[in-house]
């Protein structure tokens, strides 16, 4: 037990994981409140995928400037600046949807207001945790968050499709905007060492440096391409046909729809147990055959979407899916300086997030011109094919770990 929480020795990461327990925890029905608050205003996908696709473009556009911003300033006032702008969309969402007033048009506003916040706190973050813990608690630390993210989506989404189908989702973005409000102050108490970014260069030098820092490492733009297709993929098959298959197929549901999605937060959470105290001696390797058990909800949502067997495949897809997040995670703290990190990640989540929006648009016409399970067949198999195909480049296949990290105690 002491090994699995290591990374706790550390003061300033034990604030940042309480901080982000609370914001992980009031925010992980927000994903099925936002998506059927749109659908009780119009039932038609397309509506869904406009709001989905808004989010995700102004997350691209700002991505970049989040990158270098994260590596000039201190990380932690990033994130709670940002927080601030998410509880005034949020909470304007929930306002609107109380009051009745609420249009696809407004929401996909707000969203873009959000999207926006996230591309700022996303690359602060992925920087912040090499500066809270030490190299030998690296995992640790990462699974600790891992297991709050997947212990709160085994609840969240079962709460929230019971508190849509009777309160309605406005409520779930309380609760969200709330969490926010309570982890500002205690970010506050994260100390961080001032930022490593050397003073008199310009915004688009930056920009060049994290570029020569992504491009001279194959494995991760390699990865990053295959993200680019896998994502889209994701967000539309998942995001878009999922939400729409459960509200209007008896034999899934809105209850039953957020029963699967807490499975596949089950599968997360157990592999987070097991990362807690075993190395991952091969991170790559392992991430993307994880990523390809993926196909399994996907194929099963087009054939046979009842709530068992559905919950079955999404547990095991879960599980995959955090050792992929965890061993990436890893690659990336390992191997980019700490100083650069964020502005590499924001060119990793630029390039694994650009094709999203095609995704969630091209899937809201997909379902409405072919047949739903052709569409998620055909889906499942090339997730699947596209994430094997990565293990072909030796630098992924062959990724280890120094030395240091497998010695942790």
């Amino acid at each position: 037990m002491i090994r699995a929480l290591a990374a706790l020795q550390d003061r300033g990461f034990r604030w940042f994981f309480l901080a982000r327990a609370i914001t992980l925890i009031t925010g992980s029905m927000s994903s099925i409140a936002l998506a059927f608050a749109v659908l009780e205003i119009d039932n038609e996908p397309q509506s869904l995928s406009l709001v989905l696709a808004a989010f995700t473009v102004s997350n691209i556009v700002f991505l970049l400037i989040g990158g270098v911003v994260a590596d000039r300033l201190p990380r932690a006032l990033i994130i709670q600046s940002c927080y601030v702008i998410d509880i005034l969309s949020i909470g304007t969402m929930a306002a609107l949807m109380f009051t009745g007033t609420a249009t696809v048009p407004l929401l996909a506003l707000l969203s873009v207001a959000n999207g926006a916040s996230t591309a700022f706190v996303l690359p602060a973050m992925q920087g912040i945790i090499p500066q809270l813990t030490t190299a030998e608690h690296l995992q640790q630390a990462n699974a600790m968050l891992s297991f709050v993210r997947s212990a709160t989506t085994i609840g969240g989404p079962v709460i929230a499709g019971i508190l849509v189908s009777t309160a309605g989702p406005a409520w779930a973005m309380v609760v969200q905007a709330i969490g926010w409000a309570a982890a500002i102050p205690i970010l506050a108490l994260v100390r961080l060492p001032p930022p490593d970014h050397a003073g008199g260069t310009t915004f688009f030098h930056d920009l060049r440096v994290g570029w020569g820092e992504f491009w001279s490492r194959t494995w991760l733009w390699v990865i990053v391409l295959a993200f680019m297709v896998m994502n889209a993929i994701h967000i539309g098959a998942w995001g878009v046909v999922g939400p729409y298959v459960a509200k209007n197929d008896e034999r899934l549901g809105i209850a039953g729809w957020g029963w699967v999605v807490s499975a596949e937060g089950v599968g997360i959470l157990l592999m987070t147990l097991v990362l807690l105290w075993f190395p991952l001696r091969k991170p790559l390797r392992y991430g993307m055959l994880g990523m390809a058990l993926f196909a399994l909800p996907l194929t099963m949502l087009g054939v046979h979407p009842v709530v068992v067997v559905l919950a079955i495949a999404a547990f095991l897809a879960g599980a995959g899916a955090e050792v992929f997040s965890t061993g990436w995670n890893l690659a990336m703290m390992e191997n980019v300086p700490v100083d650069r990190l964020s502005r590499v990640s924001s060119y990793d989540m630029l390039g694994s997030y650009v094709v999203m929006p095609i995704g969630t648009l091209l899937y809201g016409w997909l379902i409405t011109h072919a047949d739903v399970q052709t569409v998620l067949v055909t889906s499942g198999v090339l997730y699947a094919s596209i994430a094997i195909v990565t293990l072909l480049v030796p630098s992924v296949w062959r990724m280890g770990r120094p030395t240091g990290a497998l010695t942790a105690r």
